[in-house]
């Protein structure tokens, strides 16, 4: 997984101001937490007209609850504003140690743990799929290089792994020795500021307001007002900056320091299943949270954070219940956690599928693609990630996709890349991928603010992990109250209106200075719209009608006659 959370998007900022001109301070107009929500012509932010849905279109419409199921790094289950909006199974009894409803998963109450051991612990680091598989391919050929054929689908292969198993040490080499630097410089700022202040913690607000003779005060204001800036969080402490930071670059020297050679497989260790068996399915265990659940936790908060409760943040669906599978940790995902993530989501109710995830190889492809085929079969909508290497997936891989080996693709998964607010920053995403032919929409992943591990914490984060829940999050809006569409029908509507930006011409992702037009960056050309999708999806006669008229017919026979 690559995923982009507060200090990662902080980073990108911080490397582009140390080759800024001068410390200035640039006024930067305000940006809502809630800016996703909103729309452009009322509020001047490129956020998907949510709000205005619900005011103008939804007032006083019944809503039926949708299933959206989280594949992640897993969720903190006693977090104030997702608790209550929780999936819970309802044929399992917690604690009992018993596989109450017989899916082979023992007291599977919030949803699966495919990452867990048997002992409760879980996996937490895992290498990359890259590495994983230059080592299995160097078993397997010895001299890979001499022993396949050139021109070969294996040996392009191969030499692709090649190139991703070895640019990571050199590149985490690069950015430890600038990150240190910026470390060092923020530390200079501290004992400046910190002296002047007369204490070890101050905000942004309270810097607006120092103003001082001295020079070096000054600088370092300067210094730390662009640094807690570039966090996108008003409410972000110096400390707070500080301690993110320095868990970046801890991350990035542990990786600057690796002497390479094949990654130890901790996850054969912790897990003990059978990787190369997809029949050997049930192992984890139902810790659905763990220790490292930020991820899915603010994925979940953007989905489906219960609203108007004054606590937090809203999400986008206002009737979910949120179901937790973890597959992801830090580092690459199995495509067999994957896979059974997906069908077990699919065979416990979900309707809509979030994976905020993603890889440059899939050496166990045709296990995921016969999942995503059935979850189409069972009409259940995926949406998926686009990435965050600033690359055009038309020309690099990006797993999963809706395409399988036969050519074929799948009518029920949505591909997104993120955008920006509109007031401050890069219209587009600078890391989000992008492809004319493999991404489908695009949606608001900059800074958005949202539910974090800790019972009553929240953070801001960017990616497009950030940018897929808010299209899952309005499938699932439309599909409450309109319960009837299907699993391709609400792919179309989303699509078919998402919406040109005011100005068609956009920074292009991975790049310095290019330009292109917006409406080249995906299939749609547009931003998810949740106005024009109510307004559509009211006039689309829904494909599941008759089959959902015949299980509610069902269900009628099945209550209990009140004899009163």
């Amino acid at each position: 997984m690559r995923s982009i959370c507060r200090v990662l998007a902080m980073v990108a900022s911080v490397i582009l101001l140390m080759s800024a001109q001068g410390f200035g301070q640039q006024t930067r107009p305000a940006v809502p937490k809630n800016w996703q929500l909103l729309d452009y012509a009322t509020d001047s932010v490129y956020g998907i007209g949510a709000e205005k849905a619900y005011r103008e279109l939804l007032k006083g419409k019944e809503s039926k609850t949708v299933i959206v199921a989280v594949l992640d790094s897993g969720i903190d289950t006693t977090h104030e504003d997702l608790k209550a909006v929780l999936w819970r199974n309802p044929k399992e009894i917690p604690g009992n140690n018993i596989d109450d409803d017989g899916n082979g998963y023992v007291d599977d109450v919030y949803g699966w743990n495919f990452l867990g051991a048997k002992d409760g612990s879980s996996v937490k680091e895992d290498s990359d799929e890259a590495t994983r598989e230059y080592y299995r391919y160097l078993k397997l050929y010895s001299n890979p290089d001499s022993a396949l054929q050139p021109g070969t689908k294996e040996h392009n292969y191969w030499n692709r792994l090649k190139d991703r198993a070895q640019k990571p040490s050199h590149q985490a080499k690069t950015d430890y020795k600038t990150m240190q630097k910026v470390q060092e410089n923020l530390l200079r700022c501290e004992a400046v500021l910190a002296e002047h202040l007369k204490t070890q913690d101050f905000t942004r607000q309270q810097l607006d307001t120092l103003r001082s003779a001295d020079q070096d005060v000054m600088l370092a204001r300067s210094f730390a007002l662009r640094l807690l800036g570039s966090a996108g969080d008003e409410s972000m402490t110096y400390q707070n900056l500080k301690e993110d930071l320095a868990q970046y670059v801890k991350e990035l020297k542990r990786k600057a320091e690796s002497t390479g050679g094949e990654p130890k497989d901790k996850r054969n260790t912790i897990v003990g299943d059978d990787l190369n068996d997809i029949n050997d399915k049930y192992y984890g265990n139902n810790d659905v949270t763990g220790q490292f659940a930020f991820h899915g936790t603010h994925v979940a908060g953007i989905i489906g954070a219960i609203r108007g409760n004054n606590l937090g943040m809203d999400g986008v669906a206002d009737n979910v219940r949120i179901m937790a599978v973890k597959v992801v940790p830090e580092g690459d995902e199995r495509d067999k956690d994957v896979a059974l993530g997906i069908r077990y989501a699919v065979d416990n109710g979900a309707q809509i599928i979030n994976m905020s995830f993603g890889k440059g190889f899939s050496p166990q492809k045709p296990w995921v693609d016969d999942a995503i085929r059935y979850a189409q079969s069972k009409g259940v909508l995926l949406v998926h990630a686009a990435g965050n290497d600033g690359a055009n997936n038309d020309e690099t891989e990006n797993y999963p996709k809706d395409t399988f080996e036969d050519g074929t693709e799948a009518d029920n998964m949505i591909t997104v890349g993120a955008i920006g607010n509109g007031r401050t920053g890069s219209k587009v995403a600078v890391f989000s991928n992008y492809g004319k032919k493999e991404v489908d929409v695009f949606a608001p992943g900059v800074q958005i603010y949202s539910a974090a591990p800790g019972g009553n914490k929240y953070q801001s984060a960017s990616g497009t992990s950030m940018a897929s829940p808010v299209v899952a999050g309005l499938a699932a809006m439309i599909l409450s109250y309109y319960p009837d569409l299907s699993a391709r029908q609400l792919k179309a509507i989303i699509e078919k209106t998402a919406t040109p930006l005011p100005d068609n011409t956009v920074n292009k992702p991975g790049t310095q200075d290019e330009t292109i037009s917006f409406s080249e960056l995906s299939r749609s050309g547009g931003l998810v719209n949740a106005y024009e999708a109510i307004k559509l999806a009211a006039k689309t006669k829904g494909e599941n009608a008759k089959e959902n008229r015949k299980k509610e017919k069902e269900r009628s026979k099945m209550q209990p006659v009140n004899k009163d």
